[in-house]
């Protein structure tokens, strides 16, 4: 450590003497080096260097007072519309294949909060497996997404489109 700082010396030395004979005169320096002081000691083990910065100018001695600057009042944020008009809203029928789906969508709040099936295939026993798994899936995705823009179901891709169809018309008539 004691080597690093002699050679730090050593290069500050020859750097300004670099510099004085660049610029000639030291005041020409001054701008380069005006915040801070080199204070050199010397030292029973060695040349010890410190830069102690300037003192900063005295305060002013004006006593004028600063004009306060009033604080806005916060405005509080718009309360969120929802995108649907309340109410209860019959979509149309449409072809799932194996039978019909039609929904009932119920907003509140400006907001999709059920989605009900009025008709949906199920006078077979393979149409009724697959839509009391499917059903469920597609109102929860629906009332999610606020859209009738939901995924398919696997192994449900006639009655998701269907329903998708459906929740689609009845959502247009609930448009704000």
């Amino acid at each position: 450590m004691k080597k690093f700082f002699t050679s730090l010396i050593f290069v500050l030395i020859f750097a300004g003497y670099g510099l004085q004979q660049h610029f000639g005169n030291a005041s020409q320096m001054a701008p380069i080096v005006s915040d801070i002081t080199p204070t050199t000691q010397l030292v029973d083990t060695g040349i010890q260097t410190s830069l102690t910065p300037t003192p900063p100018p005295p305060p002013s001695t004006n006593n004028h007072t600063p004009t306060p600057v009033p604080t806005p009042t916060p405005t509080p944020p718009p309360t969120p519309r929802g995108q649907y008009i309340d109410g209860s809203y019959t979509g149309g029928v449409a072809d799932a294949y194996y039978g019909y789906v039609q929904v009932r969508v119920t907003v509140r709040g400006g907001k999709m909060t059920d989605v009900a099936f009025l008709q949906y295939p199920n006078d077979r026993n393979t149409s009724r497996y697959i839509n009391s798994q499917a059903m469920p899936i597609l109102r929860s995705e629906a009332i999610q997404a606020q859209s009738a823009q939901v995924d398919t179901v696997s192994g449900a891709s006639a009655t998701s489109g269907a329903f998708q169809q459906s929740l689609a018309d009845a959502l247009s008539q609930a448009r704000a």
